[in-house]
């Protein structure tokens, strides 16, 4: 059994069954991805779009994509045609570019919130007044091929775990809001993706539905040949 079906399986010991793995395999070589896939995981998540493009015809069809780091706009165009999900989505403006890229090809994408929790200023996010304020825009309403599935959120980088463990709380709260005022009637708006390799216990206790972890499954980054 190598490092990365051994990492696997004690992470799937530790996460309950309906907590979702995405490994996160953001300049990870291939070969890791093609041997976590044969291990089982069939979801991973990348931050940069050139990235995923350059691997994503060198792997089965059926691996799930997660965009999970900033999205430019101009570059929505080149993943809506087989992303599964965009757990990014930090702006009115991004999320009208998908319903408007995603419209030309008549698909439906996934989408996540991605809302400002950290301590943080450099990291994306709505805050809720935002959030709010594109929810209730009349067009909001029209948008047809965006499927808004849940939110996202970024803990700070700390070693203070009170603190990450208020920030998931909170992400927790605004979850509980927007499916209590505006997604009540939809059963797809499910989803709370929270925590990474070094606070994913502290976000499942907190209700993450989604972990995004990327050293613990494939080992120190810093070791690593990109795409080989």
């Amino acid at each position: 059994m190598t490092d990365i079906v051994a990492n696997i399986s004690v992470i799937r010991e530790h996460i309950p069954p309906v907590v979702k793995l995405v490994a996160v395999s953001k300049a990870r070589p291939v070969r890791d991805i093609l041997e976590a896939y044969l291990a089982g995981q069939k979801c991973f998540g990348e931050n940069r779009v050139q990235e995923l493009l350059t691997k994503k015809d060198l792997v089965p069809w059926d691996v799930e994509w997660h965009l999970i780091g900033h999205l430019q706009s101009n570059k929505v165009k080149n993943i809506v045609p087989f992303i599964s999900m965009i757990q990014s989505v930090d702006s009115y403006k991004l999320l009208s570019e998908i319903n408007s890229e995603a419209s030309k090809i008549n698909r439906i994408v996934n989408c996540l919130f991605q809302i400002h929790i950290a301590a943080e200023e450099t990291k994306y996010g709505f805050t809720m007044d935002e959030l709010t304020d594109a929810i209730e825009n009349r067009e909001f309403a029209k948008m047809n091929y965006v499927r808004v599935c849940g939110v996202m959120g970024m803990a700070t980088f700390t070693t203070d775990t009170l603190q990450v463990k208020n920030e998931f709380s909170y992400l927790k709260e605004c979850f509980n809001m927007l499916k209590n005022k505006y997604f009540s009637a939809g059963a797809q708006f499910r989803e709370i993706s929270m925590g990474m390799s070094g606070d994913y216990q502290i976000a499942i206790e907190a209700g993450s539905t989604m972990v995004r972890i990327g050293s613990l499954v494939f080992g120190d980054r810093s070791k690593q040949k990109l795409y080989n």
